[in-house]
C-alpha cells in the first residue's frame, strides 16, 4: 500500500519513526509532518503563512518531509504537491497521549485523520495512552494488523478510524474494543503569573479528569487494557436537533425592514 504518514508531535518525535520502521518493510511510505510539534492545534490550517518544506534527515538517512504548518497543512499539501500518486491511506501518529472523549476536537493527531477523509482519502489517527512511553510496539502491530484487514474488508468513505492504545506491553492487550467518542474531558484551569515587566500571563492547565463510565466509549475500553478502535467523521450536523428546528417559525418575514422586532 501506499501510506502518507503525518503527526502533530513533529517529525523528529519518536512515534512517527517507530510507525514508519514497522510500515516501511511492507509499504511504501512517505512522510510529510510538521516540522515543530503542533500538538492541539485542532483542524487549523495556515492561511495567512507562506508553508515551506524542509528535507528531514534521521540516522543519516532521508526521513521524510517536515512541514512548517499544522497536521491538516501536511495532508492538503502531500495530496495535492508533494506525492505523485495518491496515497491509499493516510496514518497519523503514534501521538504521545491518547486521543479519547472530547480531546478529539482539540487533537491535530485526529484532525490530520479526518483532513484525509475531507479528501477522499482513507484516514487513521493513533495514540498511545502515555507521554513518556518508549514502548511502541503494542501500537506498530496492531496498525500492521489493521492495514491488512482494510485490504481484506475496504474502507468506508468519509469516515476515519481514532485508535488508542493502552501504554502497557502488546502481551498485557486484553483486546480491541469497537468504541464510540466518548465524553471524557479534562477539567483546565489556567496559572495566572507576570513577567519580569510585571505583564500579566496565564499558563494553561489540566487539574482533573472526568472519567467515562460507559463501557463502550474510549476511554473507558483504555482503562481496561482494550485498544479502543472508534469511526469518526467530519459531519458535525447533530440531526435529531435538525429535525427539530425545523418546526420553529423563523421566517424572517416577522422582522421589519430595518431590522427592528415588530
Amino acid at each position: 500500500m501506499r501510506i502518507l504518514l503525518t503527526n502533530d508531535d513533529g517529525i523528529y518525535a519518536k512515534g512517527i519513526e517507530a510507525l514508519f520502521l514497522a510500515l516501511v518493510e511492507e509499504h511504501d511510505v512517505t512522510v510529510v509532518a510538521p516540522e515543530t510539534e503542533q500538538s492541539a492545534v485542532g483542524h487549523a490550517i495556515t492561511w495567512l503563512q507562506p508553508l515551506r518544506v524542509v528535507s528531514v534527515n534521521r540516522n543519516g538517512m532521508f526521513f521524510g518531509h517536515g512541514l512548517t504548518g499544522t497536521p491538516a497543512d501536511c495532508v492538503k499539501l502531500a495530496l495535492t504537491e508533494i506525492l505523485t500518486q495518491p496515497p491509499h491511506v493516510v496514518i497519523s501518529g503514534i501521538n504521545m497521549g491518547a486521543n479519547v472523549g472530547v480531546n478529539v476536537i482539540y487533537s491535530g493527531t485526529v484532525s490530520a485523520a479526518t483532513e484525509a477523509a475531507v479528501m477522499g482519502v482513507p484516514g487513521i489517527a493513533v495514540s498511545i495512552d502515555s507521554f513518556d512511553t518508549r514502548d511502541f510496539s503494542a501500537a506498530t502491530e496492531f496498525i500492521v494488523t489493521l492495514l491488512r484487514t482494510i485490504e481484506r474488508e475496504g474502507f468506508p468513505s468519509g469516515v476515519a478510524l481514532n485508535v488508542n492504545v493502552p501504554n502497557v506491553p502488546a502481551g498485557e492487550i486484553q483486546g480491541v474494543r469497537i468504541t464510540h467518542q466518548g465524553r471524557m474531558r479534562c477539567m483546565e484551569s489556567f496559572d495566572r503569573r507576570r513577567d519580569p515587566r510585571n505583564h500579566v500571563y496565564y499558563w494553561l492547565q489540566n487539574t482533573s479528569i472526568s472519567r467515562d463510565s460507559d463501557p463502550s466509549a474510549d476511554s473507558f475500553a483504555l482503562e481496561e487494557k482494550h485498544i479502543s478502535l472508534t469511526p469518526i467523521h467530519f459531519d458535525l450536523t447533530h440531526f435529531p436537533t435538525l429535525e427539530s428546528l425545523k418546526k420553529w417559525n423563523l421566517s424572517m418575514d416577522r422582522f421589519q425592514k430595518n431590522g427592528k422586532k415588530p
